[in-house]
């Protein structure tokens, strides 16, 4: 007889503020989780405030019950928190952007200004643009994104150059007439930088953050080239949602998911440590397929989608960085 296959009975810890001014979006990223589960016992939650102190408290209720992993917290300060009071071999899956979250020896599982730059970039490249500008309003996500496209540019054979635009002064002088602009914010600077580039005949780039179905955007966004996590996977995520739970999951609530999911992988295979979570080549994700790096970022193929006036078309699979 063939002995019984050993399955890991340790609890996954789901850190996720239901209490305080994030509770909605807390039980929103649990019910996704729960999604991604079959056996609820084995999914702890655990409610953070949304503030450090919670974290913290969560983190070490979640280490009483030996949590083989935790999934959580949410933001950068939970997550510094968080990773200052576990021991190492425990892993955490922060759903933070912050790359800066790294340091600690916690996973960056955000989305990334990294990421939708590095996978919009390459896409641009395959097409043939070379001379690109980025339009960096100092926020940090247009801080981060400025940031990867100036260190791809070796690696890519891109000419990249910052044009940094102060709310209330005049736009710098833009220079020559570059193959294509990098927009990394969304709202009315994308808008405004989609309607003038219309009859230039230079393309416009966007990332996640410019993503826009209203009727006026669309139509202003035409032709737009945007990196985002692939609309196809995420709407059958979203339905099954919907029925499961009413409303609509956003795309924190995806990665609360992914995370569930990518552990429950591991432990089909009994490897839900860190260097399961490392070992795998690709998790096949609502947010994209992606894997684990040994510095503690996530790498994530990408969507490239078109903007149109009906709508959004994916035309490619791009890597990020």
């Amino acid at each position: 007889m063939f002995a019984a296959k050993k399955v890991d009975k340790r609890p996954l810890a789901l850190l996720v503020p239901m209490t305080g001014e994030h509770a909605e979006l807390g039980l929103s990223m649990r019910n996704a989780a729960m999604l991604a589960q079959n056996d609820p016992s084995r999914l702890l939650v655990f409610d953070t405030a949304g503030t450090p102190a919670g974290a913290t408290a969560a983190a070490q209720a979640a280490q009483k019950k030996k949590a083989a992993m935790i999934l959580g917290p949410l933001t950068q300060a939970e997550a510094r928190a968080v990773a200052g009071t576990v021991p190492s071999d425990l892993p955490v899956i922060a759903f933070t952007n912050d790359p800066a979250i790294r340091s600690t020896g916690a996973f960056v599982f955000g989305i990334t200004a990294a990421s939708v730059t590095g996978a919009v970039l390459r896409y641009a490249r395959s097409r043939g643009v070379r001379k690109i500008a980025v339009i960096s309003d100092g926020t940090p996500w247009s801080i981060l994104s400025a940031s990867t496209a100036r260190n791809m540019q070796g690696s890519i054979g891109m000419d990249v150059r910052t044009i940094e635009v102060v709310s209330g002064q005049p736009a710098p002088a833009a220079g020559d007439a570059p193959d294509a602009i990098l927009v990394p914010g969304g709202g009315d600077a994308l808008l405004a930088a989609a309607r003038n580039l219309q009859t230039t005949g230079i393309q416009l780039l966007a990332t996640v953050q410019g993503l826009d179905h209203r009727p006026a955007s669309l139509e202003a966004l035409d032709g737009a080239w945007i990196a985002a996590p692939d609309p196809d996977s995420f709407g059958d995520f979203a339905s099954a949602f919907t029925s499961r739970n009413g409303g609509s999951p956003g795309a924190i609530a995806a990665l609360a998911h992914d995370a569930t999911f990518v552990a429950e992988q591991l432990r089909a295979k009994d490897m839900l440590s860190r260097g399961g979570l490392l070992a795998e080549t690709s998790f096949d994700c609502v947010t994209g397929p992606l894997r684990f790096r040994t510095d503690g970022s996530v790498a994530r193929d990408m969507a490239i989608l078109v903007a149109g006036p009906a709508g959004y078309e994916k035309v490619a699979v791009s890597q990020g960085a």
